[in-house]
């Protein structure tokens, strides 16, 4: 059902628009390649490499959730928890900055994404790995990247501009597939090692304790899972900019329907991730058109409530059904 709904929104994403396509039209398009037509040019130049950005950092955003909340044995947590958008953010505020190139932004993005997650994972192995110590390293570090970001703002002041297009997030940047090809890569790699080790996955699950009478390094593993995750969400961000809740709605909804077994519940992620996402960008070319809202403010509107709807549950540290 998961991937019938994603082939009907990427369908109805490839179709829809300031400009309207028939699915023949898509076909065709794809087909003859750029054949100097309108409907090949948006195709190729605009929907096709959105829609492709849409469901790869919908998927990527999706599993790194499922991770972090599995590693954290919290199911509020979310990929912001260990660095990632404050990390990318200070890379963006830098590049923005020092080479205002848009070309250099992404890379930028997934250097202090992976910056960020770098340092927390350093300072939780040298304090002993523990949730606790995870969470607090990345309120530290994501503090104080939030501050170095505002002091370059204030040094840099036309630095703004290029960061508050990445602080709200959206996919509209996107216009061809290379710019898509090193978070793929990034991606499709990471996915395939998530799915690989989903069977330590379901033992760490288990808890510290058991997942080490059952012979599993429990330190090692968790860092691996972390790094994974952190893979995942950087490479997301270098593409989408600082979107939220996608790690947080996704992993947490689909373990009502599919459980707590790993392999499903990542795959199932990967593909609601995807189909979110690729809804959302969908809603924000078309509800206020002609004009087009942020992908980042569609996901705050539908996660925010969502949020607010799991505190509101969340009583005594436990989730009562």
């Amino acid at each position: 059902m998961l991937a019938v709904l994603t082939a009907a929104l990427v369908l109805a994403s490839l179709c829809l628009g300031a400009v309207e396509l028939t699915p023949a039209q898509v076909l065709g398009a794809l087909r003859q390649g750029d054949s100097g037509s309108v409907a090949a040019r948006v195709m190729l130049y605009s929907r096709l490499p959105r829609t492709c950005g849409s469901v790869l950092t919908g998927a990527a955003l999706a599993v790194a959730g499922v991770l972090i909340q599995t590693v954290l044995a919290n199911p509020l947590a979310a990929p912001h928890i260990i660095g990632v958008n404050s990390g990318a953010g200070l890379g963006v505020t830098l590049c923005c900055a020092v080479a205002p190139a848009a070309a250099l932004q992404p890379l930028a993005a997934f250097a202090g994404a992976m910056a960020g997650v770098l340092l927390v994972l350093l300072f939780a192995e040298m304090t002993g790995a523990s949730r606790i110590t995870l969470v607090l390293a990345g309120v530290a570090i994501s503090s104080i990247f939030g501050a170095l970001t505002d002091a370059v703002l204030t040094v840099f002041p036309d630095a703004l501009v290029g960061y508050s297009d990445f602080r709200m997030g959206g996919l509209s940047g996107i216009t061809s597939m290379g710019r898509l090809a090193p978070a793929a890569g990034m991606i499709a790699v990471s996915l395939a090692a998530v799915v690989a080790l989903s069977g330590l996955l379901d033992i760490l699950a288990l808890g510290p304790e058991t997942a080490q009478s059952l012979g599993v390094s429990v330190r090692p593993v968790r860092l691996t899972f972390l790094a994974l995750a952190a893979a995942l969400a950087g490479a997301a961000v270098s593409v989408c900019g600082l979107v939220g809740f996608v790690g947080l709605l996704v992993p947490h909804a689909l373990r009502r329907l599919v459980g707590e077994e790993s392999r499903p519940l990542v795959l199932c992620s990967a593909l609601g991730g995807a189909s979110l996402m690729t809804l959302c960008d969908l809603l924000a070319r078309l509800v206020a058109a002609p004009f087009e809202l942020p992908v980042g403010t569609v996901l705050s509107v539908v996660g925010g409530p969502f949020f607010l709807y799991l505190l509101i549950r969340q009583r005594g540290g436990r989730t009562h059904d």
